[in-house]
């Protein structure tokens, strides 16, 4: 049977003991070095991911949906579509809904109609949606650039590259398997 693998920073291996426990722990030796990659990602993602989450509820007492929300509403500030939203966040309507809904009620954000389509409704950040969104933005950036402190400058750069690259390349496989058939929706 293969044993359990982790591979600390500096590539040296480790037991599963010494490890931390997550996505990543289930591999083995003898797994596939892009599924070994996958799930170093996906790891990395989610430890992240959950730390914001747990910052956000502790410090602001709000979720990383309505933050993440809250962030496309302050880029654009003359409001977006609903639709527009949910395509950005790739998530549902009914989500954007639910959100939109409660910081509306809070007075973070108002519904106005769109002026260029009349089924549509515009969501923009009010004043006090915008301030409260900067505080909040402020404290985010500040965890983000810890996280990342122990990579240096060129390491950084060099990750960014990488995934970048990584990013054009599943671009490019929808965009083909879309075009070919095999990506139709259902």
């Amino acid at each position: 049977m293969p044993s359990t693998i982790a591979i600390k920073t500096n590539g040296e291996r480790t037991t599963e003991q010494d490890a931390l426990v997550d996505l990543e722990t289930r591999l083995t030796t003898d797994d596939h070095q892009a599924l070994r990659l996958w799930l170093r990602l996906l790891s990395c993602t989610v430890r992240i991911e959950n730390d914001v989450r747990s910052r956000l509820r502790q410090e602001f007492e709000t979720t990383l949906p309505r933050f993440d929300l809250m962030a496309q509403l302050e880029r654009n500030p003359g409001g977006l579509q609903m639709k527009e939203i949910s395509k950005r966040l790739m998530v549902s309507n009914g989500n954007v809904t639910g959100i939109t809904d409660q910081l509306e009620k809070e007075g973070l954000v108002v519904r106005t109609p769109d002026r260029k389509d009349r089924r549509a409704l515009m969501v923009k950040l009010t004043v006090s949606g915008l301030k409260k969104f900067r505080e909040i933005a402020r404290q985010h950036e500040e965890w983000i650039v810890r996280t990342f402190a122990g990579l240096t400058r060129d390491e950084k750069e060099s990750l960014f590259a990488l995934l970048k690259k990584l990013k054009c390349h599943l671009g490019n496989s929808v965009r083909l398997q879309t075009s070919s058939g095999n990506g139709e929706k259902r």
